[in-house]
This record gives structure tokens, C-alpha cells and sequence, in this order.
């Protein structure tokens, strides 16, 4: 008896191991898509993810590889791509190694650099052209509030998901005639480890009009919308998930 039920789309979430990722992944797979979950260093947490995401009805598959080794990437994505177009990709991998300007050094800059936007480019450039044949994509990109607004110490990370903004709404003016969406969330202040580190208690209600941090499925919930059939008319946009900062 031949199985009729549709394929699932494919879903990458890079830096899935992380916080936010996390909630992302599990949003994914709770909308049915198969969710690949992309750690570097932390694989352990990256198939645990998956087998928790298993074990609750969904699917899903781990793989590690450094985003920042363009040839590495490649042959991960190649890997990827023999069962199948990958079809929403967020590319939420990201760090951060604060410093002021003046003092900071060259490792710092182009660390945090490789990542975000060196990340993004070796990625989402061998995945494209299989979703281009596809005529349907979802590419969303995850930024932060430090590239619309600033903030002191992260020049480099500024720099970063300022480009990634920028290369989002290039993209989206080059895919958008083949059924392709490509967007960027910025969140503000979000409830995960990085968050809490950075950030008292204090400072959060002075800085946030909500007066709380964000929730990690707040942002989930918003990269849900952008990477299902309803937002297939929202493309290089660039929003903000951050408690009314301005």
C-alpha cells in the first residue's frame, strides 16, 4: 500500500544547542517540519535536542560542523542535501566577545564576524539553489536590537548583524520572484543564558518598557510565522522582538 501522507519541508536551525535555538527547533518540529539541529562544539545538547524532539511525535536529526570553515560547511550541506532540499533555514548561530573599541582586539572583531555574517553566507549559499528548484524558502536570519540601536562594548557584534540586515534585504530583492521569503529577527533583551549574564534585573526594567526580558518562544513564535505559508507576502523585513525598545 503506497503512503500518500506529504513529505515534511526541512527545516536547519543553526546554533540550535543554544537558549534560543533551542526554542526555535522545537516550535519548528511542533509545526511539523523535520528540524536539523546545528551545534559546533556543544553536539551532546545538539542530539539530545533531537532525540527529546523524536521521543514528543516530531523528527529530527543533529549534525555539527564550524559555520566558519566555508569548505567544512559545504561538504556538511552537501551531506544535508542528499535526502532532499532544505527549505526553511534560520540562521541563528551567533556569538559575542564584548570589549570597548579602543581595546579591542583583532581576534575579538573578526571572531564574532565569522561567525554572524562569514556563518551566514557559507551556509545559506549552497542551500539556496536546491530551494530556488523547490520555488519555495523561508530564510530568516537572526539579528539583535545592537545593530538598530547600538550599544556599548559591542562594536563588533553591531557590525555583525548590521551586515546581516543588510544582506537580508539584498537577498530578498534577489529570491523574492522565486517563491522565496527572506527576513531577520532582532531580539532585545531575551531570557537565555547570554541575556542573563550581560544584564541585572535593574537594568532590564530601565531599559525595557515591558519591564521584563523576552521569552525565547516569543522569538520562536515569530520565526513559526515567518517560516510557514501565511508570511509568504513579508520579505526583507527586518523586525524587532523586543518589549517596545526604541
Amino acid at each position: 500500500m503506497n503512503d500518500h501522507r506529504p513529505l515534511r519541508k526541512r527545516a536547519l536551525v543553526t546554533g540550535a544547542s543554544g537558549g534560543l535555538g533551542r526554542a526555535i527547533a522545537v516550535r519548528l518540529a511542533l509545526d511539523g517540519l523535520h528540524v536539523i539541529v546545528h551545534a559546533h562544539h556543544r553536539i551532546e545538547q545538539a542530539t539530545a535536542l533531537a532525540e527529546a524532539i523524536r521521543e514528543s511525535g516530531g523528527s529530527s536529526q543533529a549534525v555539527a560542523f564550524d559555520l566558519t570553515q566555508r569548505q567544512a560547511t559545504h561538504d556538511a550541506c552537501a551531506a544535508l542535501l542528499t535526502e532532499g532540499p532544505v527549505q526553511v533555514l534560520v540562521n541563528n548561530a551567533g556569538t559575542h566577545d564584548d570589549g570597548a573599541f579602543p581595546a579591542l582586539r583583532e581576534r575579538q572583531w573578526h571572531d564574532v564576524i565569522d561567525v554572524s555574517l562569514h556563518g551566514f553566507f557559507n551556509v545559506t549559499q549552497p542551500l539556496s539553489m536546491p530551494m530556488i528548484r523547490t520555488r519555495w524558502g523561508r530564510i530568516i536570519n537572526i539579528s539583535s536590537v545592537a545593530a538598530l540601536t547600538g550599544n556599548r562594548g559591542q562594536v563588533n557584534y553591531a557590525a555583525a548583524k548590521g551586515a546581516l540586515n543588510s544582506a537580508t534585504k539584498a537577498l530578498a530583492l534577489e529570491l523574492a520572484s522565486r517563491g522565496i521569503t527572506v527576513n531577520a529577527v532582532a531580539p532585545g533583551i531575551i531570557d537565555t543564558g547570554m541575556a542573563s549574564d550581560a544584564f541585572e534585573p535593574a537594568l532590564i526594567e530601565r531599559l525595557v518598557p515591558m519591564k521584563r526580558a523576552g521569552r525565547a518562544d516569543e522569538v520562536a513564535a515569530l520565526v513559526s510565522f515567518l517560516a510557514g505559508d501565511e508570511s509568504g507576502y513579508i520579505s526583507g523585513q527586518v523586525i524587532s522582538v523586543n518589549g517596545g525598545m526604541a
